[in-house]
C-alpha cells in the first residue's frame, strides 16, 4: 500500500483530524481534554495554523483516507520565543506501528528547519511509551516532566518534556 505526505486542509481534512483528535480524547491520555471536539472546532484551529504559518502534514493513503497528521504551533506566546514550537503528530488507531507517526515527524521537522525554527518541544504523558520511543529515535531529549500536572481517567497524569534543537537559523536575533 502506498502513502503520500499531504498538506491538510480544512476543505478535505477537517472530518478525519476531529475523528483522530476525538479518538485520542476518548481512550487515551495523548490529549489531555475531557469531550470530543465537534467538527466546528476544526475552522478555528486550521485558520489559527494559518495565521501563524504553521504547517499541518498527514499521510494519505492511495484513496485519500487521511492515516495519521502533525503540526506545531506557538510554544508560549512571547516573542523571545518565536524559534521555538510545540509539536503533535496523531497516527488513526487502525494504522498505528507502521512508521506514520515518525514519517510525520520527519516533515515536521523539515519544515521546521525551512522555517529557521530552532527548538521542537513534544509534550507527551509520561505513560505513552509508544510516542516516547519514536521521539528519541528522532533524537529528541527529554528536557523534563511536570508530576501530576493532568488528571483524567481517575488518576494522575505526568507530562513529560521532549526536546529537539536544530542547527537553525544562521543568524537568529532579538525583536
Amino acid at each position: 500500500m502506498t502513502h503520500r505526505l499531504v498538506t491538510c486542509t480544512h476543505a478535505r481534512h477537517a472530518q478525519a483530524i476531529v475523528d483522530i483528535f476525538n479518538d485520542a480524547i476518548v481512550t487515551s491520555t495523548a490529549l489531555y481534554d475531557y469531550q470530543p471536539r465537534p467538527l466546528t472546532s476544526m475552522a478555528p484551529w486550521f485558520a489559527n495554523k494559518d495565521k501563524g504559518g504553521f504547517p499541518v502534514i498527514g499521510i494519505e493513503n492511495e484513496a485519500g483516507t487521511l492515516l495519521a497528521f502533525g503540526s506545531y504551533g506557538t510554544f508560549r506566546a512571547y516573542p523571545a520565543y518565536k524559534y521555538t514550537v510545540e509539536h503533535s503528530v496523531y497516527v488513526h488507531k487502525d494504522h498505528r506501528g507502521k512508521g506514520l507517526g515518525q514519517a510525520v515527524m520527519r516533515a515536521l521537522i523539515d519544515a521546521a528547519r525551512a522555517q529557521e525554527l530552532h527548538a521542537m518541544v513534544g509534550a507527551i504523558d509520561a505513560a505513552n511509551t509508544g510516542s516516547i520511543a519514536l521521539h528519541e529515535r528522532l533524537g529528541f531529549k527529554p528536557v523534563g516532566t511536570l508530576p501530576q500536572v493532568g488528571f483524567k481517567f481517575g488518576r494522575w497524569l505526568d507530562l513529560a518534556f521532549y526536546q529537539l534543537l536544530l542547527a537553525t537559523p544562521a543568524n537568529p536575533v532579538d525583536g
